[in-house]
């Protein structure tokens, strides 16, 4: 194996046991035949998704505004439930309770797939991300091969959500919003993987585990304190891409040009409502976390940190990445949709295709 293995000199440990294999242990079934495997895998994802679940109602109902609020200079939620927590609850009473209203001459069937789809590619994008140990489980759904490619594959299919969303509602304004969905997700998700397969470069391998265990190597030690080879250090240029790519992907500011309020009503969303807005809602806040995830396992170590869990490292950097999409949500102004075009095609992807090219260099001169 060449990468980040042979320049830092550690190579990866072997991958533990996942989620499902230990679920399939613990209910007795060793070894597991194909029905037991499928039970497993189905009862380690409903925990999985529970979390995300979790996560993101807790970050769109209740963190997203008390986030807002501090910069904005208000209070926040504070009236239902110590601290405004039960917000969440009142939030999701009065949402689901409210009337589903279909746009007439609406085309139905991509009507109603797409609130499904945008929250689904999401939440299957973390089948292969490593979130660390808790109580000595490996929380991991699957570790193939292929992980870091099937990913950004699954995630991508947010895009044909967002388009079918804007062109079934039969509304001028979510078709705008679903072209220019399109448009920005074409421009910055082509930097995205580009400055995920320097990683790949650096790591030697498109499994994520794999790519979690290279960042265990010592950069540098400073007075004793080592300093993990993450490669948000060996690369920083990348992660900066990425981060600013991923605003554009999850349509956080300056890029939520496709439900620009104060343009086009909003956009993709306009006609939603009831619990179809709740899916569209809640899958926005879980593709913000899977951004968390990628840029946690490409490029902060993964679940790596001190003294406590994995799973606790995991989450709180994923919760650190949606701070920092609630910080740009909050303190920078929208671009237009002429210079988010230009933005990614003129500035992203040459510098992304830069760095790229950058690594393949220093990868091809130290193997």
């Amino acid at each position: 194996m060449t990468g980040a293995h042979a320049v830092f000199g550690t190579p990866p440990e072997a991958p533990s046991a996942t989620l499902p294999e230990t679920v399939g242990r613990a209910l007795g079934w060793a070894p597991m035949g194909p029905l037991e495997a499928a039970l497993a895998s189905l009862a380690a994802a409903g925990l999985v998704g529970t979390y995300l679940m979790v996560n993101a109602a807790v970050a769109g109902p209740w963190a997203k505004r008390k986030v807002a609020a501090a910069f904005w200079d208000k209070i926040g939620p504070n009236r239902v439930g110590p601290a405004g927590l039960l917000i969440i609850v009142a939030d999701a009473m009065r949402f689901l309770s409210k009337e589903l209203i279909i746009p007439d001459r609406a085309d139905r069937p991509a009507f109603d797939v797409s609130p499904i789809l945008v929250p689904l590619s999401a939440i299957l994008g973390f089948a292969v991300i490593p979130m660390g140990s808790l109580f000595g489980v490996n929380v991991q759904l699957a570790d193939p091969e292929t992980g870091v490619a099937y990913v950004f594959a699954v995630s991508s299919l947010a895009t044909l959500g967002l388009t079918m969303a804007g062109y079934a509602s039969n509304n001028k304004y979510s078709l705008l919003g679903g072209l220019r969905a399109v448009a920005q997700n074409i421009a910055y998700e082509i930097p995205l993987v580009v400055t995920a397969a320097s990683v790949v470069l650096l790591a030697g391998s498109l499994r994520t585990s794999e790519v979690v265990a290279a960042q265990r190597a010592t950069l540098v030690s400073v007075a004793g304190v080592s300093i993990p080879s993450w490669y948000a250090l060996v690369n920083p240029l990348a992660f900066v891409l990425f981060l600013v790519a991923n605003l554009a992907e999850v349509g956080r500011n300056p890029f939520d040009v496709p439900e620009a309020p104060t343009e086009i009503v909003a956009g993709y969303m306009t006609e939603y409502s009831s619990v179809y807005f709740v899916l569209l809602y809640v899958g926005e806040f879980v593709h913000i976390f899977l951004g968390g995830a990628i840029a946690a396992t490409l490029f902060l170590g993964g679940p790596a940190g001190p003294v406590l869990p994995g799973f606790v490292w995991f989450t709180a950097k994923i919760w650190a990445v949606f701070l920092f999409t609630q910080w740009a949500r909050s303190a920078v102004p929208r671009v237009r949709i002429d210079q988010l075009i230009e933005i990614g095609w003129k500035g992203m992807l040459m510098l992304s295709f830069a760095n790229l090219l950058a690594v393949a260099v220093v990868v091809g001169l130290t193997a």
